[in-house]
């Protein structure tokens, strides 16, 4: 049974959101938990991450949303700590309007592959990133992409309740990677 770590972005994913959902439901999920949700560092968020990485047995599943997606690719690039892969949600466009002022430490995403298998799931209207930026985040981390169709950020404003296509998504995509381990 692989871990799961639920990374969410500013605010923290309150309890209308899918992944606190998830985590309550699932006992292999676990959050990681930065400093301060509101005020994201890349320092302090990649610090927690490691933490939270580190106290997997076995290479563990990243389940990211919004600036979380942001933050797995900066960790991955400093990090040898092993993962099995990552679900990233609602990639935010950093040289969007709408791309928050608090989080700017995060806006230089590396454009190289990321070192783990990933799917970026993507929102057609989502105001934080449009599909063509989700487009050439998925060609330049070599994700593989799914458009959700109009579900806004992706979020709990979004209405997706427990998001059961979402799961169904992570659930394909974890057996996936375990196939490709065997």
């Amino acid at each position: 049974m692989t871990d799961i770590i639920i990374l969410p972005g500013i605010g923290g994913s309150g309890e209308s959101h899918w992944q606190t959902r998830w985590e309550k439901t699932d006992p292999q999920m676990r959050r990681f938990q930065p400093s301060d949700w509101d005020r994201p560092e890349r320092k302090d968020w990649i610090a927690a991450l490691e933490r939270e990485v580190r106290l997997s047995a076995d290479p563990p599943l990243l389940v990211a949303h919004s600036l979380a997606c942001l933050l797995v690719a900066h960790w991955q690039r400093i990090s040898a700590s092993p993962v099995a892969g990552t679900f990233l949600v609602a990639v935010p466009d950093p040289r969007s309007g709408a791309f928050p002022e608090e989080a700017q430490e995060f806006a230089d995403p590396p454009a190289g592959a990321l070192r783990m298998p990933s799917l970026i799931v993507a929102s057609s209207n989502d105001p934080f990133g449009t599909m063509r930026y989700a487009r050439e985040r998925a060609e330049a981390w070599g994700s593989d992409l799914v458009d959700i169709g109009a579900a806004g950020h992706v979020n709990g404003q979004s209405g997706l309740g427990d998001w059961p296509d979402g799961r169904t998504l992570l659930t394909a995509f974890a057996a996936r990677i375990a196939a490709s381990r065997c």
